[in-house]
């Protein structure tokens, strides 16, 4: 059996070196304002609560958003930790788990810390990494446990329709497994976003969190949504990690889903007119293979000539820039910016990128 992960290479990356004068490394929203939930001091006493398997107000404010039962919510502290738990739940040594790639990395390190078999299809770039049905048709085993998915994509943002998370959860059917999507980036498609898969049948493992399209990172609140027996499971093991969350996180979390129009009109507002500028901007370079940003706060271009790495390194000294290399995504020769800063910061981040990458393409 191989060693066991205990380190994520891209979140030691992210935490020491991705900050920046011109970041667009970030995949999230920034932060929403504080004065934007209307709290007051009182409001978020008591400071602890009696322990439980969830606190009731925002279990039920989870499930409503989602469209489920309390008894099908676990919440999490943010979705990493729901990614970990609802591996951890589902997966033992060795077992096997089939995930698209590219994908985000903390995925693969939290597969390889529980030492689970990990096999791979493709999201091709020549597609704009469209999730296909066939590829998993074609890699899934008899030995196939669970089959992991982002959807929206990350790294690129795509987006997989209702009708191919059915066909992957028939495919997964036939053979006893099951579908684990990480929807955190999937209500940045807003009217667009289909249902969450959790509705497509008991396979289905969902994970999101306010933290990546609404600027709430600090609360923490993620979740999973499961079969109630798969859900008190997680519960069960979550007792090993986190007991319990922090309760005025947990009662501003309730708070947030009480303005949730607010929160999401400030999210779309901002995502638009990014994606714009983005968009724009992406039109005008011939050095970068992409197609124009639909939907999402993340894009992955392919940089025609040269090392990335090299230009990572340009962008970071001479231009105080960061975007993150697609060495972490295991695509060498993308990087992936993230557009959820805000606005004007967003533009002066795209001028210092175009001029680093006409440097690069200079000097190449």
């Amino acid at each position: 059996m191989k060693e066991r992960v205990m380190v994520s290479p891209y979140m030691q990356w992210a935490k020491q070196r991705s900050q920046a004068r011109y970041n667009l490394a970030a995949s999230g929203i920034s932060s929403y304002p504080l004065d934007g939930i209307p709290a007051r001091l009182e409001d978020l006493a008591p400071i602890s609560r009696p322990g439980d398997y969830g606190y009731a107000p925002l279990q039920d404010a989870i499930a409503a958003h989602c469209g489920a039962r309390p008894e099908n919510v676990v919440a999490t502290d943010g979705t990493s930790m729901a990614n970990y738990l609802a591996l951890a739940a589902m997966l033992e040594p060795g077992d096997e788990a089939l995930v698209e790639h590219p994908t985000y990395e903390l995925l693969l390190a939290a597969l390889g810390h529980l030492q689970a078999k990990i096999h791979r299809f493709p999201r091709r770039h020549e597609v704009g990494f469209a999730l296909d049905p066939a590829e998993i048709e074609r890699a899934i085993t008899p030995r196939t446990r669970l089959i992991v998915i982002t959807n929206l994509h990350n790294p690129s943002s795509s987006l997989a329709a209702e009708s191919k998370l059915r066909a992957v959860g028939e495919i997964a059917q036939r053979t006893g497994a099951r579908v684990l999507v990480d929807e955190v980036y999937l209500e940045a498609a807003f009217e667009l976003a289909p249902r969450s898969a959790f509705h497509l049948g008991r396979q289905f493992v969902v994970t999101s969190s306010l933290t990546k399209v609404y600027g709430l990172s600090g609360l923490r609140c993620g979740w999973i949504l499961a079969e109630p027996e798969l859900a008190r499971r997680i519960w069960l093991l979550n007792d090993l990690f986190g007991v319990n969350q922090a309760h005025p996180a947990e009662r501003l979390s309730v708070l947030a889903f009480h303005n949730f129009d607010r929160i999401r009109g400030r999210a779309r507002t901002l995502l638009e007119n990014n994606r714009l500028l983005l968009n724009g901007f992406l039109a005008a370079r011939t050095d970068l293979d992409i197609r124009p940003l639909e939907f999402g706060t993340t894009v992955f271009p392919r940089l025609l000539t040269g090392s990335v790495d090299r230009f990572c390194e340009l962008f970071r000294h001479k231009y105080h820039g960061t975007v993150v290399p697609g060495s972490f995504f295991e695509m060498p020769d993308h990087f992936r910016i993230g557009i959820g800063g805000e606005t004007e910061a967003l533009r002066a981040s795209l001028e210092q990128l175009g001029a680093a990458l006409d440097e690069f393409r200079q000097a190449s």
